[in-house]
This record gives C-alpha cells, structure tokens and sequence, in this order.
C-alpha cells in the first residue's frame, strides 16, 4: 500500500482480556494492509500481548498509567486482575485516563480512532479534529435487540415483558422463534439499570458512543449480519461497517504433549469438548449437573472450568464418584488451554460452548459440532438464538423458562442431537454448520472482507 493511502488508526478498547485480544487481532489484519496502528493498553497488560504483535514495525503499543480507584487491589489493570463484581471499577480507572489519552492523541495525531466503552472519547476527537469509530466484539444482532434507539427511547423503565421479544423493526423474519425465555429477559431488564463505571449506566455508556461516534463497526460479514446492520444504519441514521469474520491466526505453536497424547487415544470425532469462558463460575449444583450430564453422553470428554462458587480447586467439587467412574475417559480442568489447537484436533466432535463471540467463531470454522450454552449475558444469549433458531449452525441446551437452570439430562440430549449421524435436527445443523465453515474459510473471503472494511474507512476520513 503506498504511503498516501494508509492510514493511521489508534485503537483504545475495553481494559478486559476479551476485549483487547480481538482488537489486537484486528490490527493485524490492519496492519498487514500497510495501515498503521497505535494501541493504547495499560502498562503491566502489555507484555501480555506483544507476542501475538505479528507486525512490531506497524503496531506501537503505548502504555496508560491506570489510576487506582478505592475498592480495588492495588496495581488492577485489566478485569482478569479482579473478581466480576469489581469490573465497574476497572471502568471508573479506564475513565480516568481522559487526560493521558487526550494528550497521547494530541501527540500521534491518527486519522481515526478505534473504542468501544468509553463514551467520552468522541467529544474529545471532534476537538482535535479526528474521526471516532466505535467498534464492537459483540454482534450487530445483540445490539440491534439491546440499544437500539427504539428502544433505548424508553428509558430504564423497560420490563422483563417487553425485553422478552425483539424492538420494533427488528430483522428477524420469525420473531416469535427468536423470543427469549422469562430468566434471560429478567435479567436484560435489571442490566438495564446496572452501573459500569463513575455512575453510569451500562447501556448509557454504549448508547451515547453510538450517538456521537462518527461511525460504528462489527466483527462480522455482511452474509451472516447484513439485516441487523441495514437497521441499526437506519436506527442510528450513520454508517455501521463490518470487519469481516477476523479469524484467529494459524497458532505457531504446536499442541502440549500433556493434551496431545490424550487426544491422539480416541477415534476420530468422539470426544466431547466442554469450555464456559474465564469468568463463568457455575453453582456447586450447575457443576454437577454439567459434569454429570457429560458422563451420561458415554462419550470421552475434556472439560474446562473454573472451580464452582465457594469452591478452591474443582477436585474438591466433583459428585460423589465422579472421578473414579470417568477415569482417564474423562478430564475436568481449571487452568488454560489451547483451545484453537483443541479444536482442531480429529479426535474432537462437538464442542460445548458458553457462546462468547471468540469461541463462536473458532468453533464454526473447525468441524466439530456446537452444543449452545449461553452465559446469562446479553451478547451470548443473542448469539445463542442467532445460532441455533436462525442460522441452524448448533443445538441449544435446554433450560428451565423461570430460573435458567440446565438439567445433566438436557446436556446428554443436545451432545447425542449433534453426535447422532442419523438424528435429523443433527443432520440439519451438521449440514447448515459445514456450509458456514466452507464460506469463513473460502479463498479470500476474509481478505476481501478486511480490504472493503479498510475502504469504508478511508472514505470516512476523507
């Protein structure tokens, strides 16, 4: 790309794990077009990242002293520092930072600049004269449902009753498939009135960046988002451009011997992979009735979660039994793993997800089948319905319609629906599946995606 049109764009996400790492991946795919990013991330949180830098010569991290607020540890950063309930403080220090970065931005001058949770950060880029651009890791279907202006119209006073169905206008051509169940509805309407930060209220937050943000932006392709961005275009009267689906980058590491050698034990597509995300810490009753429900499927499975609520470790946790009746057919681990690397493996052939938007996406792009069990938070309770009653990709866990608990019996039957060669919602949702991977993963798709993205936003800036 010559050097007249690159552009230099400044990327400021959310002070979480999840948040960075999809931005950084971004800038990848940005810089490898020859544009130029300046990252802006906390101090400490920066060694954390640098290796999955691949162009060092284009994307400059530049570090942000995070200030400490009372409430919480000294020297938290990021949400990974803290427990979930202190995630509203980690906010109010990202909010203190107006002055670095206003100052940081004076300095490098970008075209553009890239945020997703700090609504102030327009006010300060129409001063200095450079575009805003709130780009979103959650998709445009969650939004669309959330925080449209519809809806946000109003007000906090927003029941359960009227949160249980789409806003007005909504794209959806079956609605009534696409209601949420009385637990998940409950609990939109009390985020509703959930502070994040310095007092302000969650969707406040979002809503008044999307009302002064020069622009707004997706992970995702227009195959998969197209209705939900024509309304949110039309709801909000401003462009709203997609990224394209950015998959995660071939590892170039190579699978630890410890997993490798336990997979490499079973025939190809037996095994059940179970992984609810970083924060997810079921009740000691949801625990034992996932472990449980895994152990019914007969099948080998690999699980990993974070120890149930009151709990130290997750050996301490397991039914009585549990262990020794699964043996080596079944594992339960607490600490990281290389998911990506997982699922790629053979032996790997459903994965059981908590439907964040990263596992989404690696899980659609590998061949194994996906078992849909959303965490109770907006975007993965949205995603789960786009999956599984829209798109027809994954088999839902079915849970109680009042209090959102799943049964070790609902598990057992979801994993059987998308194991079972001859079950026809297994057939549909296995044929439906393979028909997505073949599109993420055709020749150029995401290439051509990226390169209309970067066009959009040089046509922004012009």
């Amino acid at each position: 790309m010559d050097q007249a049109s690159s552009l230099h764009i400044a990327m400021f996400p959310w002070f979480a794990m999840g948040h960075l790492t999809p931005y950084l991946h971004l800038s990848n795919k940005l810089a490898k077009r020859g544009h130029k990013i300046s990252f802006l991330i906390p101090k400490k949180t920066q060694t954390k990242l640098e290796q999955f830098n691949l162009y060092p010569n284009l994307i400059t991290f530049f570090p942000l002293n995070v200030p400490h607020v009372d409430g919480l540890p000294f020297g938290a950063e990021t949400t990974s520092d803290v427990s979930l309930a202190l995630g509203p403080l980690i906010m109010t220090a990202m909010d203190q930072t107006q002055n670095q970065v206003e100052l940081l931005l004076t300095q490098l001058n970008p075209n553009i600049v890239f945020f997703d949770f700090t609504f102030w950060l327009p006010k300060i880029t129409q001063r200095l004269k450079i575009k805003s651009f709130q780009y979103f890791i959650v998709n445009p279907a969650t939004l669309s449902y959330t925080t449209s202006p519809s809806r946000m119209s109003k007000g906090i006073n927003l029941t359960e009753f009227d949160l249980i169905k789409p806003p007005k206008g909504y794209p959806n051509p079956n609605t009534s498939s696409f209601n949420l169940y009385s637990h998940e509805a409950k609990f939109l309407a009390l985020k509703r009135n959930f502070e994040f930060g310095s007092g302000v209220l969650f969707y406040d937050r979002l809503y008044n960046g999307l009302r002064f943000t020069d622009a707004i932006g997706f992970k995702g392709c227009r195959e998969i988002e197209g209705p939900y961005i024509d309304y949110l275009e039309q709801e909000f009267g401003k462009p709203v451009f997609l990224s394209g689906p950015v998959l995660p980058e071939p590892p170039k590491t190579v699978l630890d011997e410890k997993w490798g050698s336990w997979l490499d034990g079973f025939k190809d597509g037996s095994i059940v992979y179970c992984a609810l995300g970083s924060e997810w810490k079921l009740s000691e009753y949801q625990f034992h009735e996932l472990l449980l429900g895994l152990e019914l499927t007969g099948f080998p499975f690999l699980a990993i979660l974070k120890p149930p609520i009151g709990f130290d470790t997750i050996e301490d946790a397991f039914p009585e039994g549990f262990k020794e009746r699964v043996k080596e057919k079944g594992i339960v681990h607490s600490g990281w793993i290389q998911q990506q690397l997982i699922l790629e493996h053979a032996s790997v052939g459903c994965f059981v997800t908590h439907c964040g938007a990263g596992s989404l996406t690696e899980g659609l792009i590998n061949s194994c089948q996906i078992v849909l069990m959303p965490h109770l938070d907006s975007d993965h309770i949205i995603n789960a319905r786009i999956m599984s009653r829209d798109l027809k990709v994954g088999v839902e866990v079915e849970k109680g319609e009042e209090d959102g608990l799943f049964r070790k019996e609902s598990i057992c039957e979801a994993v059987k629906v998308v194991m079972d060669d001859e079950n026809e919602i297994g057939i549909e949702v296995r044929t439906n599946h393979a028909k997505m991977r073949k599109l993420l993963l055709s020749y150029d798709f995401e290439s051509s995606c990226v390169d209309g993205f970067c066009e959009k936003l040089q046509e922004l800036v012009m």
